[in-house]
């Protein structure tokens, strides 16, 4: 097992690259499914998540050239060898769901994909997406299996467009919708849609495929069915979480940072929290540069939601942001209802966290009376200390190497797989920032210690 053993109290300096979004690049790869289409992928991520994606789509039958040094992969499924997507994929990330909705187009066998899986931050429900594609007039059933149970999903009549409502604006429901209707006959409208960056992201790669797509201002998207594909070749947007993750790390750690690639207008409700509470950020032409701007003020109120409202993967890190502001701030979660599991460990490095069962805010969300701490409350600002730190999910991992820069001394955090899902060799750049880091065996702790101590 490896471990990232981090010396705390250092100020990030420096300048790094964002990499592509993780959340854009794995449903690109499945978008590219829907045509025997060359397809050309630029600022590719070198993460977990791409790679175990990577893995499943070969699984089925996509050819793929990836020079992860470049960021640049090419991808091409002329046919497909199978719409079986193993068991062992099940629970590696959210991806195989969507198979269905890429593939029901594609074939006329059965599609079987395993349960959902991805961090342990609450329910993620798939009704919404089984609801839309039965009426774009797919087939699909629950059953259970060796293990544990799959979906089984055909369209022997075809899908035909239909007029959808999303009870939410779930994006995994949408990307679902968005790619069965691609090869619907006839028009499919999707009603209160998720319009997060890398929906958008997604609609712009389907448009160069062949789609005839457009999203209007009130949360609806529109596709016209096709079954004409061309080449394509596209740039995947930056990470705005791994941006902001940047961001937050050289405020709390007193530095200055420059996130090359960071984009403006998909980080607004993030910029607007960051100068809420006194951090500094300058907008330039090739990324934003963020810096300590002087003492943090807490007194804060924030709402996750979603775009454009403040993002729930910007949450865990702005917590421990929070942990160095004066006076006392409120964050209300509304996205997911498990998502304040990390907070013990960092009570236990030091900060003042308290949860709450009520929705603490100006609305109640809809886990209100129900058992979920979904509020906290943070009390700052408080001296963290280092330990040994346990990742149970991608960004608490974030999180946790925040609070380990900020720490009084030396840190020990292992799970870095979750780390390394969502996050492009973490280490490298920490050490580019000026962070005395350490990838090692965790047999190999106590030389490590031992290193940290001279």
């Amino acid at each position: 097992m490896e471990v990232l053993k981090i010396k705390g109290g250092t100020p990030l300096k420096g300048h790094i690259k964002a990499a592509g979004a993780k959340n854009a690049m794995t449903k690109l790869l499945v978008a590219s499914l829907l045509s025997d289409k060359p397809c050309r992928f630029y600022n590719v991520p070198n993460i977990g998540d791409v790679a175990v994606t990577v893995s499943l789509c070969q699984e089925i039958g996509m050819q793929v050239q990836w020079d992860r040094e470049a960021g640049i992969m090419e991808v091409l499924t002329k046919e497909l060898k199978t719409s079986y997507v193993p068991q062992r994929f099940s629970g590696a990330n959210r991806i195989p769901i969507l198979m269905i909705g890429a593939l029901l187009g594609r074939t006329e066998e059965d599609i079987i994909v395993p349960t959902v899986g991805g961090c342990n931050i609450g329910q993620r429900p798939i009704d919404f997406h089984i609801s839309a594609l039965q009426q774009l007039g797919a087939v699909i059933e629950y059953r259970e299996m060796k293990r544990e149970g799959a979906y089984f999903a055909h369209a022997h009549n075809g899908l035909k467009g239909a007029i959808i409502t999303l009870p939410y604006p779930s994006i995994g429901a949408t990307e679902n919708t968005i790619l069965a209707g691609v090869t619907a006959r006839g028009v499919t409208i999707i009603k209160n849609a998720a319009i997060e960056p890398e929906i958008v992201d997604l609609i712009l790669f389907l448009q160069k495929l062949g789609a005839n797509i457009t999203l209007d201002v009130d949360r609806t998207i529109r596709i016209h069915g096709t079954r004409r594909f061309y080449e394509v070749e596209h740039t995947v947007i930056s990470d705005r979480i791994e941006a902001a993750s940047w961001g937050m790390a050289a405020i709390a750690s007193k530095g200055r940072v420059f996130v090359e690639g960071a984009q403006h207008q998909d980080m607004v409700t993030f910029l607007n929290k960051i100068r809420e509470v006194g951090g500094g950020f300058t907008i330039k032409n090739q990324g934003i540069e963020f810096f300590y701007d002087g003492p943090l003020q807490g007194g804060l109120h924030l709402e996750t939601d979603v775009h454009p409202g403040f993002m729930t993967d910007w949450q865990q890190p702005f917590v421990v942001l929070l942990t160095q502001a004066s006076g006392s701030s409120v964050i209300h979660e509304t996205v997911y209802e498990k998502r304040f599991g990390y907070t013990e460990t960092l009570r236990e490095m030091g900060a003042d966290i308290t949860l709450f069962r009520q929705c603490l805010g100006g609305k109640e969300c809809r886990f209100a009376s129900q058992s979920f701490d979904h509020s906290i409350i943070i009390k700052g600002p408080s001296p963290l200390v280092g330990r040994d730190i346990s990742i149970p999910d991608l960004r608490a991992g974030f999180a946790y190497v925040m609070a380990a820069l900020i720490a009084s001394d030396s840190s020990s955090i292992s799970g870095l797989p979750f780390l390394d899902r969502g996050y492009e060799n973490p280490e490298h750049k920490l050490g580019i920032l000026g962070v005395d880091v350490k990838r090692v065996n965790s047999e190999h702790c106590v030389h490590a210690k031992a290193e940290f101590a001279v």
